[in-house]
């Protein structure tokens, strides 16, 4: 016998999570195709693929909201039935979702003890003892709210905190953190690795979808790709390029991420489509003026809560003006709701933050969706002409190059990239000439988000004009013509043409402090 042979090779330790032939369809749809793939304990384990390659269906399976329709799943190298999330729950699963759950018209404290909330008079009087273990947990991860406050009335920012503190409360063993960077910005993606790094030091394995890349290398030790509800790779993060990781997840490689720069158009003596003259709105909005021509896309930058919700809301009729004037075409106009908005002359179009709460209905059909906001142009004599509808959601539909499905399924089935392309194919049906984009890759895959790319850059090809928030500072410096920065919600600087660079834009909406040049290298602070 060799000494080779003799040797007996060393048991593979059990996974903490392991999917085996795992597959789940919707009707026609196989969200999820005989996956396999194994979560060593703890680690921190991306999941990466388009918006509907499986990676919500899988993480709902695991959270015990799906049961599959083959294959089973194992935990700690044993197979598990998961029902119900009770079974999940004990097992140690917790699930943080980017579709946040928290009850808006409770308090902070009432959402965290959600379904422990007290159930007699005994229970209710050791609710100040309670309450101050919430108030520990939250200063441990260093999140600041007040526990009386309603969920409604804090940013997203601050439910997405409060999202991943309340799992946390409930001591994981199992931690699914489903996109929660699409809503942080800046210092609370550093603060989430923070989280994520502590919950690795005391034993908890955490699985961890995001579609961007920097997050990735910097929180996880091994990825798995999915494409079209099939596994395609697990390896550790270190294996993959960036490009490779590109062209696993769409198929196909991007050559340019980005549609090339136009020259910048001098509209010295052009009248602005939209101007605003000392715009004052919200609660941040101070004195505003900005200019935005036909054929422009102008980036608007600024750290979460600098005004830039109450800028867009303001220009689209949702926010009270409390000063100032807005102009259209040169006109004083006055939007007191999005009606006025709409009107024929104005044309406005807004896709906003929360696509979900409030750009969709997402029980109605993607044809309803996108043509409610006009459907008056569709009925005659009280009726709706079914068959120009129809052909109008068609036609905006192809050029998002959203499923046709849309024009007979509800927008909740679709998954999120093709949920924003229908928000944005509703303002194509009203002919809009107008955008006001608030972060509308938020949440989008890499191939989703270039498809948006060219369809706004052939937008303003075609003459139309859009203001563009973003919290990723390459596309502001990438995609548009002219940037202007807030800061305490007034104008801090604007930058155009080739003087755009992230150095520029993050000097000015730090107040030009001197954390600059870490914010420049990504370190601090994203807008």
């Amino acid at each position: 016998m060799s000494a080779t042979s003799s040797v007996s090779a060393e048991p593979q330790r059990a996974a903490a999570v392991e999917f085996r032939g795992v597959s789940k369809s919707f009707g026609a749809n196989k969200a999820v195709d005989d996956v396999s793939f194994r979560v060593e304990p703890g680690s921190v384990h991306a999941l990466l693929g388009e918006n509907g390659a499986g990676k919500s269906t899988t993480m709902k399976i695991l959270s015990g909201l799906l049961e599959p329709d083959s294959g089973h799943v194992e935990i700690g190298g044993t197979r598990k039935r998961l029902k119900s999330p009770k079974d999940a729950h004990r097992l140690g699963i917790r699930t943080a979702f980017q579709e946040l759950t928290l009850i808006p018209d409770l308090s902070v404290l009432d959402n965290m003890l959600i379904p422990r909330a007290p159930k007699s008079i005994a229970a209710t009087l050791r609710r100040g003892a309670v309450r101050q273990q919430v108030a520990d947990h939250f200063a441990k991860l260093g999140i600041r709210v007040d526990l009386d406050a309603k969920a409604q009335t804090l940013d997203l920012a601050t439910r997405q905190k409060i999202e991943i503190g309340r799992t946390l409360y409930r001591k994981p063993k199992i931690l699914l953190l489903d996109e929660p960077t699409s809503a942080l910005t800046g210092g609370d993606v550093d603060w989430l690795g923070e989280i994520i790094a502590g919950a690795k030091a005391e034993g908890v394995t955490v699985l961890f979808i995001s579609h961007r890349m920097p997050e990735v290398r910097a929180f996880c030790d091994r990825m798995t790709i999915l494409r079209n509800g099939q596994h395609v790779k697990t390896d550790d993060v270190a294996a993959f390029t960036d490009a490779q990781v590109v062209e696993l997840i769409i198929g196909r490689s991007i050559e340019q991420t980005f549609p090339e720069k136009r020259k910048l158009a001098d509209n010295t003596n052009n009248t602005p489509v939209l101007q605003a003259k000392r715009l004052t709105a919200g609660k941040k909005l101070k004195e505003v003026d900005l200019s935005l021509h036909a054929g422009e896309i102008l980036g608007v930058a600024g750290l979460q809560g600098m005004g830039q919700h109450d800028l867009f809301t303001a220009l689209f009729g949702e926010t009270r003006v409390d000063g100032g004037v807005i102009e259209v075409d040169g006109s004083p106009v006055r939007l007191a709701s999005p009606a006025d908005a709409l009107h024929p002359s104005l044309r406005i179009g807004y896709v906003p933050e929360e696509r979900k709460t409030d750009g969709l209905f997402l029980k109605l059909s993607g044809m309803t969706n996108a043509t409610l906001p006009v459907v008056d142009r569709f009925t005659k004599g009280g009726l709706i002409d079914a068959d120009a509808e129809t052909a109008a959601a068609k036609k905006a539909f192809a050029a998002v190059e959203v499923d046709p499905r849309a024009t007979y399924t509800d927008a909740g089935a679709f998954s999120g990239g093709n949920q924003q392309k229908i928000a944005i194919a509703k303002w194509l049906v009203a002919e809009s000439r107008i955008l006001l984009l608030f972060d509308p890759t938020r949440g989008i895959d890499v191939g989703t988000k270039h498809q948006l790319y060219e369809l706004m850059r052939a937008f303003a090809d075609a003459g139309g004009a859009i203001l563009f928030h973003s919290t990723e500072v390459p596309e502001l410096v990438n995609l548009s013509d002219r940037v202007l920065t807030l800061y305490e919600g007034r104008v801090a600087s604007v930058v155009e043409g080739d003087t755009i660079d992230e150095v520029s834009i993050m000097h000015a909406a730090l107040g030009g402090d001197s954390k600059v040049e870490d914010a420049a290298r990504g370190k601090a602070v994203a807008v």
